[in-house]
């Protein structure tokens, strides 16, 4: 009997050693919001990189109008220090961010959000009413997700076809008028051979006076030391 517990034992360890071989790095997100006249929009990702074990933090500011990253952004912090915190990064993150932080009170609302251990949901879709008011006086917005497949570059391509992403925003009145958003032409190195794309987050704001705006959060999967990694992205524009 005790030869039988320290097998059964011995497994149990073999299989919980090997689920934390393979587990990759899902960075953790905070929206900061947009600035007053809803110019810049800002978010960021963190946490602590799988393989290393060094805690890091990104920090994403867009100009709303190009749907492009501002000058200096993103502002990456990476302490390869495990005795470091995550929190230490964060911080580092915002000293080199500077006074641009100082634009963002949390600006917005979070008006959709898909969780990545969320089950039973369309991840490449996401509809809702674009700010809280009850009943609604506003159209429901809808975006859609779809994958491009690429050959990628030489150092991805022992992985497989690598994926790009193309983001329509589909009219909810009669579910026939599409806008496209974004579509990628090729695959930025910045991505790190991407290798799936979900719909995260959908935020809203309304500036006095002007259009309204939005910025889609999407989740993007890429190839890691220990298994996928998550990390963020985002496409901004004016709500039609």
């Amino acid at each position: 009997m005790k030869r039988f517990f320290a097998f059964t034992a011995s497994i149990f360890i073999l299989l919980t050693c090997t689920i934390i071989t393979f587990a990759g790095d899902f960075a953790k997100r905070e929206i900061h919001g947009f600035s007053v006249d809803g110019g810049i929009f800002a978010f960021e990702e963190y946490g602590v990189q799988d393989g290393s074990g060094f805690p890091y933090s990104n920090i994403f500011v867009i100009d709303t109008a190009t749907d492009q990253w501002t000058a200096g952004s993103p502002f990456r912090a990476r302490l390869e220090d495990e005795t470091r915190t995550v929190l230490d990064a964060r911080e580092e993150a915002r000293i080199l961010a500077g006074s641009v932080m100082k634009s963002f009170e949390n600006r917005g609302n979070v008006v959709a959000t898909n969780r990545t251990t969320e089950l039973g949901i369309d991840s490449k879709r996401m509809i809702a009413n674009p700010r809280l008011v009850v009943p609604p006086i506003d159209d429901a917005v809808e975006f859609r997700l779809e994958e491009i497949s690429f050959a990628g570059s030489a150092r991805c391509q022992v992985f497989g076809s690598t994926q790009g992403f193309r983001l329509l925003q589909i009219g909810t009145q009669d579910g026939d008028t599409t806008r496209q958003l974004h579509e990628d032409t090729s695959i930025p190195e910045s991505r790190n051979c991407p290798l799936r794309y979900d719909l995260a987050d959908l935020v809203t704001y309304f500036p006095e006076g002007q259009s309204p705006i939005f910025a889609v959060l999407i989740r993007m999967q890429t190839v890691g030391f220990e298994g996928p990694d998550g990390r963020f992205l985002a496409v901004t524009g004016k709500l039609d």
